[in-house]
């Protein structure tokens, strides 16, 4: 259940991310309510999770969830280019998030 809860939180992460960027300085109302509402229940979410894993691995694959879907969002978006160097590094970070799940 922690490991569920802890993928939630990570993408929960790219959401409160996108919506920072997208709040304009916390300018724009609705993507500044969305940031804090992502952002409370993300990180509640991994401070659960850290009950049962371990703090390094917890984090880094939350981290590494949010930053590779925070990315593909962009890109996504048109907000950032897209290239077959920056698919294949996110790609390998997104391998070893899955390593990190492996290894525990």
């Amino acid at each position: 259940m922690a490991w569920f809860v802890l993928v939630l939180s990570g993408v929960l992460e790219a959401a409160w991310a996108t919506a920072l960027s997208r709040s304009e300085g916390f300018s724009r109302l609705v993507p500044s309510v969305v940031f804090l509402v992502t952002l409370t229940a993300s990180m509640a979410g991994l401070a659960w999770a850290m009950r049962s894993l371990p703090v390094g691995t917890a984090y880094a694959v939350w981290v590494g969830i949010g930053a590779a879907l925070t990315v593909v969002i962009a890109m996504a978006s048109g907000e950032e280019p897209v290239s077959l160097l920056r698919v294949l590094l996110l790609l390998g970070l997104v391998g070893c998030v899955i390593g990190l799940k492996l290894a525990h």
